[in-house]
């Protein structure tokens, strides 16, 4: 095989992948914003005191963890018509993007719970001693403490999305890998083109990882206790002082 220096730098400087790189963005955004919705419902359902809310979380769970996400995609652009005679018939990337947060939802949901369990349930305690209310308990106290464990894996699942949307070139949705298809089906330089969607793939990776580490930065993550108490610490503090 002899390597296309000038068909990889054509393609590379081309201003075709602009638009699929802002679609695939898109999809991530919107897919990963509606998972974490998702997620953050599914948790509390699955913490809750009714056996029925954890059950029903635990169908979702296992549902969409165990279902390939190809599977989950065609079904919701090629299937869904047809169980519903037509009624519902979605736009590929309507369909593509509602199937990606649905199963991502389900990973979300693990990883908030986790986080909100990571929290020591004194502290939910002493919010409810000094009169906070459980939405203002959650708001204060528990989530600002919460993220430092949810941030990092979000992270993580943010960039594993932006990946799993080339999935979608299965149902025509033109993003980066489903228009570097149509590029090499017509010219045949399929290393060349593969390797320009690599290095698109890659730089929109290294956005999203910068990011990341800003937001960790700046809540904190990772970094040793410094002995500051907590806001309920302090409020108690204040209490007794």
């Amino acid at each position: 095989m002899v390597f296309d220096s000038q068909a990889f730098f054509d393609t590379l400087f081309s201003s075709i992948f602009i638009t699929p790189a802002l679609t695939t963005m898109g999809i991530t955004l919107v897919a990963m914003a509606l998972a974490m919705l998702l997620g953050f419902g599914g948790a509390l359902a699955a913490l809750s005191r009714y056996a029925a809310l954890r059950w029903l979380v635990q169908g979702y769970l296992g549902f969409f963890r165990g279902v390939p996400v190809l599977v989950q995609i065609v079904f919701w652009y090629n299937a869904l018509p047809v169980l519903t005679n037509n009624a519902i018939n979605l736009p590929a990337l309507v369909a593509g993007t509602i199937a990606l947060a649905l199963n991502e939802g389900a990973y979300m949901t693990e990883i908030i719970r986790s986080g909100l369990l990571s929290v020591d349930p004194g502290q939910r305690e002493a919010a409810r001693a000094l009169g906070m209310t459980k939405p203002m308990a959650m708001r204060r106290i528990v989530l600002p403490q919460a993220l430092k464990v949810i941030i990092p894996p979000t992270g993580n699942q943010f960039i594993a999305m932006l990946k799993t949307t080339s999935l979608l070139f299965a149902i025509a949705v033109p993003e980066i890998f489903s228009t570097g298809t149509n590029i090499y089906s017509q010219n045949f330089k399929y290393f060349e083109v593969l390797l320009v969607v690599s290095i698109w793939y890659l730089v929109l990776t290294a956005i999203l990882t910068a990011i990341q580490k800003m937001i960790e930065q700046r809540l904190g993550v990772g970094q040793r206790k410094s002995g500051k108490v907590t806001p309920v610490d302090g409020a108690l503090a204040g209490e007794h002082g």
